[in-house]
């Protein structure tokens, strides 16, 4: 009788059942997203091209921007824009500079603070801002205390100017903080040679760290750029009445004006520009890692 032992009969393994199309698990968040976010925008858009008379028209685009006031108020958001992201770069790039690579006792907490503050709402700067330089502040009763003067020197919140210095102070840790990233990952070694070799400080930073931190410091600025094309409480709490930007704008049209379909002309505008600007800071972002 032969020995040769019957080979084991091979089980056939079931089959995991297929489950459900891809793209089924796509259409919750798809729908989600159109009736949250979507279709609002999708009224505002329809909004602007529908006169107070009714039908469809382009009239309200035509009216509104060759209005003077869309005008100036696309010019003063333009430059506000552009003049607090420049001061958010110079300030942003010393602090964290001074942070980064200046030993001091607390620097790894200020580090962390500034984590902190990117979750502070934006009136809240506003209004510390008010209690130190408004007409009633703190700045404004030394002076008087001192001076004996009815008044003291600083009215400046309530101008363009005080809307540029809270913009400024509330944006500057939007680039400090992927600064801060950026110099943690920086070879120390690089900046070690460069002291032994007679490199003076600012030579370091202009030739070693400087390069490193381009990345990180386009993204921190598009970023701010984006944000303060959108600021709406900071010019609101500065009670800056001579200050209307965009946003201002839509206010006013809407809340004031009851002008509805200027209103979302001048927002269809904003979102236009800050969609753009977006585009914009994603790529920056993507070049630099982020």
């Amino acid at each position: 009788m032969s020995s040769v032992s019957a080979a084991p009969a091979l089980r056939e393994v079931p089959r995991p059942r297929s489950g459900a199309p891809g793209w089924v698990w796509v259409l919750p968040p798809v729908a989600l997203l159109a009736c949250v976010f979507l279709y609002p925008l999708v009224l505002v858009v329809q909004q602007s091209v529908t006169p107070d008379e009714g039908g469809t028209s382009l009239a309200p685009y035509a009216e509104v921007l060759a209005s003077a006031s869309f005008r100036q108020a696309l010019t003063t958001t333009v430059w506000l824009a552009l003049g607090s992201t420049a001061g958010c770069l110079v300030l942003g790039l010393v602090l964290a500079l001074v942070i980064a690579f200046v030993p001091f006792p607390g620097a790894k907490a200020v580090a962390k603070f500034v984590d902190v503050f990117l979750s502070f709402p934006s009136f809240l700067i506003t209004l510390a801002l008010l209690f130190v330089y408004g007409n009633a502040g703190m700045a404004n009763g030394i002076w008087t205390a001192v001076t004996g003067g009815a008044e003291g020197p600083f009215h400046f919140l309530t101008t363009p100017w005080g809307v540029l210095l809270a913009e400024i102070t509330y944006f500057t840790p939007f680039v400090m903080r992927p600064l801060l990233a950026a110099f943690s990952q920086l070879d120390t070694a690089q900046l070690e040679v460069a002291s032994s070799l007679g490199a003076r400080p600012a030579r370091i930073v202009r030739r070693v760290i400087l390069p490193e931190a381009l990345p990180a410091l386009a993204a921190g600025g598009s970023l701010v750029l984006v944000l303060c094309l959108n600021e709406f409480g900071i010019v609101l709490f500065t009670g800056a009445k001579d200050v209307t930007t965009l946003p201002m704008l839509v206010y006013s049209k809407a809340i004031l004006e009851s002008d509805y379909p200027a209103a979302c002309v001048v927002a269809v505008v904003n979102i236009a520009l800050s969609v753009g600007l977006y585009g914009l800071y994603r790529v920056v972002s993507c070049r630099a890692g982020a």
